[in-house]
């Protein structure tokens, strides 16, 4: 049985092999029946050839279907197109490219020069358009900055310098960039816009990060021309820079402190931060804090300091001054002196110290006591033998009467004024603010 399954197996095998399907990867046979002629191949690419710019002088022959391109030729992607024609032809049966790029400058320019004619060709056709294009451009940029002059139309609106400026410029580019519109409409160039808008937007972008502390100190130099928080001469502070307003820039302040020094403070830093203006208002109080005996009446106190300050030169009598009980401390009341002054008329420093010498004064000759602080201090034991000296208390010194009214000065001090209006004279940096007052405060 089983040399007769095995007979079966070796009778069917050489069948099965044959029955097998061929290989489909084969190569397909190149058919030469009714094939094209090797000249009528050459006289085809020939006229193609012919026909495209460098490529005139491709030599071309034929032989069995095979194709030689030899010769010279501009460069590599007209070499890479010819094989490509070639390749197309019916007939063809291989492209051997031995085509040469030429490198002879002459050769390389030519390609060049021949771009060049066209251009000047269609400059030469297009100057008509052109110089309308450059007429409407210039006409437009006269007209903005005719425009731009006028700052005296929004000035009327009470816009401040710097916002005027801002609005004149504003103008005078919108009015410019009609006419640029027009130009390229005329040089049928209007797709250029697009590309133009699209570069300006990315570039201002990256303009905007890097200069952001410079647009943000104009943008507030703007806001602060606009809202007049201060003038030339006011005493302003800010965080804790004190000092006289000298100018407004697109960038800064500037300011002259009470040591003569100049002072530049960010726009951006005072549109941000509190800002204190002692010059708005011409009245101004000052105030002190005096420490009296817990045994005294408070209530002639109050009286004696009011009645002081009342008879000193410069003191406001309305508003009038005020005494008021600050603190009960261990060892003493602590009571805060007001008073106001006018600062047109009256130095506010020279006021305030004034008014402690005379309230410290009329006190002492009242017999009111001033205590100071009392502090417990506890003694170590020391050696039985050894002599303790006593300190011996300093003799008071006398009370000094009262000086007389004539001796007070409270006088306005010009010794920065000389100096802020020398340099406002001598100085020609840009100034954004209203012309400076006849007499700055302190």
């Amino acid at each position: 049985m089983k040399a007769l399954l095995v007979a079966v197996i070796l009778f069917w095998l050489p069948g099965y092999g044959i029955a097998m399907p061929q290989d489909d990867t084969e190569a397909a046979p190149i058919k030469v029946v009714n094939a094209t002629q090797d000249q009528a191949i050459a006289e085809r690419l020939r006229a193609i050839t012919t026909s495209i710019t460098g490529m005139e002088h491709i030599e071309i022959n034929v032989q069995a279907g095979v194709l030689t391109l030899s010769g010279e030729i501009g460069n590599t992607q007209l070499k890479s197109d010819a094989g490509a024609i070639a390749s197309r032809l019916e007939g063809v049966v291989y492209v051997q490219n031995q085509l040469q790029e030429q490198l002879a400058v002459r050769s390389r320019l030519e390609p060049a020069a021949e771009k060049f004619r066209e251009m000047l060709s269609t400059t030469v056709q297009m100057l008509p358009l052109l110089l309308l294009a450059v007429l409407a451009v210039f006409v437009f940029a006269l007209a903005g900055s005719w425009l731009s002059d006028r700052g005296a139309l929004l000035r009327r609106f009470g816009l401040s310098e710097l916002a005027t400026n801002l609005g004149m410029r504003f103008v005078r580019l919108i009015i410019t960039s009609i006419g640029i519109l027009i130009a390229l409409e005329l040089l049928d160039a209007t797709a250029l816009v697009s590309a133009m808008l699209g570069v300006a937007g990315v570039i201002g972008i990256a303009l905007g990060f890097a200069f952001r502390n410079i647009v943000e100190n104009y943008l507030a130099g703007v806001l602060l021309s606009t809202r007049n928080p201060f003038a030339i001469g006011d005493a302003i502070q800010v965080n804790d820079m004190t000092g006289k307003v000298m100018r407004l820039t697109s960038r800064d302040t500037v300011l002259m402190t009470l040591d003569g020094n100049h002072l530049r403070i960010p726009n951006s830093l005072i549109i941000t931060s509190p800002m204190t203006n002692f010059s708005r208002n011409p009245l101004r109080r000052f105030e002190f804090n005096v420490g009296v005996s817990v045994d005294l009446d408070l209530l002639v106190v109050r009286q004696l300091a009011i009645a002081t300050l009342q008879a000193m030169p410069g003191i406001l009598t309305e508003p009038r001054p005020r005494v008021l009980v600050q603190e009960l401390g261990d060892s003493a009341v602590t009571v805060r002196v007001f008073a106001w002054i006018d600062q047109q008329e009256t130095d506010f420093l020279k006021a305030r110290s004034e008014a402690i010498r005379l309230v410290k004064a009329a006190f002492d000759h009242a017999g009111i006591e001033m205590p100071e602080p009392i502090y417990r201090i506890h003694m170590a034991e020391t050696n039985a033998g050894q002599d303790i000296k006593p300190v011996q208390p300093l003799a008071a010194a006398p009370a000094k009467p009262l000086q007389p009214e004539a001796m007070v000065d409270v006088s306005t001090d010009d010794s920065i004024e000389q100096q802020f209006n020398a340099e406002l004279s001598q100085s020609d940096e840009e100034n954004l603010l209203p012309a400076a007052k006849e007499s700055g405060a302190g």
